[in-house]
Order: C-alpha cells, then sequence, then structure tokens
C-alpha cells in the first residue's frame, strides 16, 4: 500500500474535499462519533475501509447523507409514508436501514439487500456531504476496540494508513441508534 501525505485539519477545507472525491480516506468527527469515511459510491474507497478497518466483510457500513434526494443514488425510493415516517427521524443521530436489493451495490450492503443510512442533524457536515457526495462512516477504530473519542485516538489506529484527520475536539463513544424501515412500520434495533 503506497503511504500518503497525512493531512491535519480543524475543518472540512477544499483540500479535504477533493482528497474524498478522488477516492480518500479520512477520521471527521460525524454527529455521534469520530468516523472512518470516504465516498460510497466508489467500491475501492470502501473495500479500503474494510482493510485499514480490519471488518469482518459480511458486516455492512453505515451511510451518511445530506438529503432524501442521495436515496435515488442507491435506488431506493421511498412511497410517501415511508417518507413521512422518515422526515420525523431525519435530520438526527439515527440510522435506519432500508432496502437496496440492487446487486450493484452488493460492496455495500454485503450480501444483506439492505443499506443503514442516516441524515445528520449537523449543518456544516451535511453541506460537506451535499459537496463531496454520500460516506461511509463506520466508527473510527480497529474492529473489535473502542471507538476513538478524539484524534490522538484515532491517529493511533490509523497512522499513515489514511490521507486526513479533521480534529473536532472530543467526541463521545456513543453511536446513533439503530432502527429498521419494515414496509412503513420502523422496528427498533439499537437505542
Amino acid at each position: 500500500m503506497q503511504k500518503t501525505q497525512t493531512i491535519k485539519s480543524r475543518k472540512l477545507n477544499s483540500k479535504i474535499k477533493e482528497c474524498v472525491k478522488s477516492g480518500g480516506v479520512g477520521v471527521i468527527k460525524t454527529d455521534t462519533i469520530y468516523g472512518l469515511i470516504g465516498s460510497a459510491l466508489n467500491k475501492r474507497t470502501v473495500q479500503r475501509i474494510y482493510r485499514i478497518k480490519k471488518r469482518n466483510s459480511a458486516k455492512p457500513l453505515i451511510v451518511l447523507i445530506a438529503s432524501f434526494a442521495d436515496l435515488k443514488k442507491f435506488n431506493i425510493t421511498l412511497n410517501p409514508k415511508s417518507h413521512a415516517v422518515l422526515s420525523r427521524l431525519w435530520p438526527g443521530p439515527v440510522s435506519v436501514i432500508l432496502p437496496c436489493a440492487s446487486s450493484r451495490f452488493k460492496y455495500l450492503h454485503r450480501g444483506t439487500k439492505s443499506i443503514a443510512f442516516r441524515m445528520p442533524k449537523l449543518i456544516k457536515l451535511r453541506g460537506f456531504l451535499r459537496s463531496v457526495g454520500p460516506l461511509v462512516a463506520p466508527s473510527a477504530n480497529t474492529e473489535g476496540f473502542s471507538p476513538a473519542k478524539n484524534i490522538k485516538e484515532a491517529e493511533g489506529y490509523f497512522g499513515n494508513a489514511i490521507a486526513f484527520y479533521v480534529d473536532g475536539g472530543s467526541a463521545g463513544s456513543r453511536a446513533s441508534k439503530l432502527f429498521k424501515l419494515e414496509g412503513d412500520t420502523l422496528k427498533i434495533l439499537r437505542s
């Protein structure tokens, strides 16, 4: 694996945006915890995140979106009732598993034919998502270890294996709530 120059920043600047658009992987503070992020629409980037994180290849990743319109990029169309249900939760720290049967996105759904999406409440983060597109964002840690609570911990996990770190200060260790949309009904999987 080729080493990259690590960018350290306090904000999501244009250099970070260009890095993400070109397939780069980095760590940012999301609306819940620090996440190891990369383009959800770039299969090679997603596979790289699995390797860097040492994640079980059967486990799907959560995808951050800027708006309901982003779901169409994954061939997901909501009926009016489902849209209304999700509108009560989003934007917010809630991930919702939606059906996604498309084989084109098997690298994301890992054969489950569903993907968990979250529309963050943070306006700056949604703006970033609008400029770079949907992002996979698993917790910033190696599988089996606690999520990084700050950039120093994230650097301890990933070192120079990733392109950038954006320091957003201390973060909690609490992941998002997780629901599954079945028909037009929400089922709680993690509160």
